[in-house]
C-alpha cells in the first residue's frame, strides 16, 4: 500500500505529493481550496461522531435488536403538516434520469445529449460515487467534466491507435437536460488531501468543489445547482448535509435554498426515517429516490447476524417482494405529502448484443417502469441511453400530459411493515452469480473502472456489495442451498475456481484471433481479480463497505485523464 507523502500547501493543508498534478494545482486554487478547508473545519468533527453512531447502532443490531421507526416523541415535527420549499421550474419534470461516472468525458457528453433515436433524458446525474472508482485521477477528471458541462463547452476527441482523430464529441448547450451531481458518501475519506492532519470528507470535497465551479455559473444561466446525496442513514446525517449546503451557499454569496438535493433512500435505517430526513433538508429538498440496489445491500448488512432474515438469491429480490414494494410506496407517500419528488429506481439492464436480446431487455425495462409509474413515482433511472425512450413511455402514459405525479397521495399506514423477510430461494446459481459479479467487478476496479457491463446487466459498486454481503451472510448461517449443498468456505473457494476458469474460457472465445500476448494479459487480469474477490468474499469480519477511503494517487503517476477534456 502506498503511504501518504505530504506536500504542504499552507493553512494546515497537505496533499499526497504524487496527487499534486497539473489538474490538482489548477482545481485546488486558493479560493476553491479555502472553501474545502473552511467547511472541513466546521463539519468534520460532527461527521466523525455520526460515523461512530453508525457503528454503535450496528452493534445493537448484531446483538439482536432490529432497526425501526423512531419512538414517539422524537422528531415529532416531521410528522406535522409542512411542505418543502417550492421547486424551481427546471426541477418539475424528471421522468427519466440517466446516470454514469463523472470521470468519463464521452459518457458525460452522451448522457447530456440526444441519442440516435432522438430521445433525451430529462436529467443526467454525473456520478462521483458507485459508478466511479474513487481514484485521484478519476476525481480530478470528474471535477473538470462537471465544470465544463456546466459551461456547456465539454468536448472529447477519440483517436486511433496511430494518433489520428476519429471523432470529436461536443455538447449542445441549448439542448441539455438538467445536470446533477452525485457526491461520495459520508463514510468515505479523500485520502489524498489532509487538513490539520486529518483526511477530508470525500463527499464534502466533491460537493464543495462542484458547487464552487458550477453553482454561480448555473444560477446566471437560470438553472438550478442540483445534487444527489447517497447512503444517508439517519436524520442527523441529513441535518449535517443541510448545514453543508447552507454554509456553502453563504460562502458563495447565494441565497439559502439555491442549492437543491435529492437524497437516496438506500439504507434500511433511512427507510424508517424518510419523513424526518426530508424535513431536515426541506429548504434544499428536491425529493427522495428509492436506491433499490444499495437498499438490498443495506438490508443484508444491517441484519447480517439474524438467522430469520437471511435473504434469498439477489436476482429474486425486486419490487415483487412485499417489503420492497411497500418501501417504494412509503417513499411516494412521504414525498408527495410534503411537496417533494419521489424518484424510482435503476433499471440496470444493458441492451444486449442482438435484436432478440434487445427486445427481451427492453421488455424488462418497460415492465419495471410501468410498475413505478403506476404507483405514483415522478420519474426513474436508467443506466444506458438505449433505454431512455422505453423508460419514458410508461410515464407519458401514466402522466397523461403532466410533468409529474405530485398530486398522487397514497393511502398507507403511518408505520408500514418495511422489515426484510428471510425467504427462499437460496440456489447454487445465485451463489455462482455473486461470484461472477465479484470477479468481473474487481477486474474493472483494478483497472480504475467503477461500473462494468456483465451478463446483460450494468454492475456497479452497489451490486458488488450485494454479492459479497450475501455470500458472507450465507456463510455465516451455513445456508443449505436448494440442491442440498451447505454453503461453506470450501464451497465458495471451489465456486471461485470454477467460475474463474469459465470466465477465462469465455474471454478466450471472445478474443479469438487477437494476439496471444493480448489474450494472456486479459486472462491474467481476470485471475488476479478472482483472487482479490475471493479474499474479500471470505473475510471473517464483514467490512461495512468495500472501501472507506479513496485510492492514493500512485507514486509513478500516470497522465491526467483530464488531458482528454477541452479546457
Amino acid at each position: 500500500m502506498t503511504s501518504f507523502e505530504p506536500l504542504a500547501l499552507g493553512n494546515g493543508v497537505t496533499i499526497h505529493a504524487p496527487a499534486h498534478t497539473k489538474s490538482a494545482a489548477r482545481l485546488l486554487q486558493n479560493d476553491a481550496l479555502g472553501l474545502v478547508v473552511r467547511l472541513h473545519r466546521a463539519l468534520d468533527a460532527e461527521r466523525r461522531n455520526l460515523l461512530n453512531s453508525r457503528q454503535a447502532r450496528q452493534a445493537t443490531w448484531d446483538a439482536g435488536d432490529l432497526p425501526g421507526f423512531l419512538p414517539e416523541g422524537e422528531h415529532d415535527a416531521a410528522r406535522g403538516e409542512w411542505l418543502v420549499a417550492p421547486l424551481p421550474a427546471d426541477l418539475l419534470c424528471r421522468r427519466v434520469e440517466i446516470t454514469g461516472p463523472a470521470s468519463d468525458a464521452k459518457m458525460v457528453i452522451n448522457m447530456l445529449s440526444r441519442g440516435a433515436d432522438g430521445n433525451r433524458a430529462d436529467a443526467a446525474m454525473l456520478d462521483f460515487e458507485d459508478s466511479m472508482k474513487p481514484s485521484w485521477a478519476n476525481v480530478m477528471a470528474g471535477l473538470d467534466n462537471v465544470a465544463s458541462a456546466a459551461r456547456g463547452d465539454l468536448e472529447f476527441t477519440k483517436y486511433s491507435a496511430g494518433g489520428e482523430e476519429i471523432k470529436t464529441y461536443r455538447l449542445d448547450p441549448d439542448d441539455m437536460p438538467l445536470m446533477m451531481v452525485r457526491v461520495r458518501g459520508l463514510h468515505l475519506n479523500e485520502a489524498n488531501l489532509h487538513v490539520d492532519s486529518a483526511p477530508v470528507s470525500a463527499g464534502l470535497f466533491d460537493f464543495a468543489l462542484c458547487a464552487f465551479y458550477t453553482a454561480r455559473n448555473l444560477v446566471k444561466q437560470g438553472k438550478t445547482p442540483k445534487f444527489y446525496i447517497p447512503k444517508c442513514e439517519h436524520y442527523l446525517e441529513a441535518r449535517w448535509w443541510n448545514r453543508l449546503f447552507t454554509l456553502t451557499e453563504k460562502a458563495l454569496a447565494l441565497p439559502v435554498g439555491t442549492i437543491k438535493a435529492t437524497f437516496l433512500i438506500e439504507t434500511l435505517p433511512a427507510a424508517f426515517q424518510m419523513e424526518e430526513i426530508l424535513y431536515e433538508i426541506r429548504e434544499h429538498a428536491a425529493g427522495l429516490n428509492g436506491g433499490r440496489w444499495d437498499k438490498i445491500f443495506s438490508d443484508i448488512k444491517c441484519l447480517r447476524t439474524h438467522p430469520n432474515r437471511v435473504l434469498a438469491d439477489r436476482a429474486s429480490i425486486g419490487m415483487n417482494r412485499p417489503w420492497m414494494s411497500v418501501y417504494a410506496k412509503q417513499l411516494i407517500r412521504v414525498c408527495h405529502n410534503h411537496g417533494a419528488f419521489a424518484m424510482g429506481g435503476m433499471a440496470a439492464f444493458t441492451p444486449g448484443r442482438d435484436e432478440a436480446a434487445r427486445e427481451k431487455q427492453t421488455a424488462k425495462v418497460v415492465a419495471d417502469k410501468h410498475f413505478e409509474a403506476s404507483i405514483g413515482h415522478d420519474g426513474c433511472w436508467v443506466s444506458h441511453p438505449y433505454f431512455i425512450g422505453p423508460a419514458l413511455q410508461p410515464f407519458l402514459d401514466e402522466l397523461d400530459g403532466a410533468d409529474n405525479q405530485l398530486g398522487v397521495i397514497l393511502d398507507l399506514p403511518d408505520r408500514p411493515d418495511l422489515m426484510p423477510k428471510g425467504t427462499d430461494p437460496h440456489t447454487m446459481e445465485g451463489l455462482r452469480t455473486n461470484v461472477r459479479v465479484g470477479i468481473a467487478y474487481l477486474k474493472g476496479w483494478n483497472e480504475d473502472i467503477g461500473c462494468v457491463a456483465w451478463d446483460d446487466l450494468m454492475e456497479d459498486l452497489a451490486t458488488l456489495e450485494i454479492s459479497r454481503a450475501q455470500t458472507w451472510q450465507w456463510l455465516r448461517h451455513l445456508v443449505t442451498l436448494d440442491c442440498g449443498t451447505t454453503v461453506t468456505r470450501e464451497l465458495v473457494r471451489a465456486v471461485f475456481a470454477e467460475e474463474k476458469e469459465k470466465i477465462i474460457t469465455e474471454i478466450r472465445a471472445a478474443m479469438n484471433g487477437a494476439p496471444l500476448t493480448a489474450i494472456q494479459r486479459e486472462t491474467a487480469c481476470y485471475r488476479k481479480a478472482a483472487a482479490d474477490a475471493e479474499t474479500v468474499f471470505l473475510e471473517r469480519t464483514m467490512r461495512p463497505f468495500l472501501t472507506g477511503s479513496s485510492e492514493l494517487a500512485p507514486v509513478l503517476a500516470t497522465a491526467d485523464k483530464t488531458t482528454q477534456v477541452a479546457a
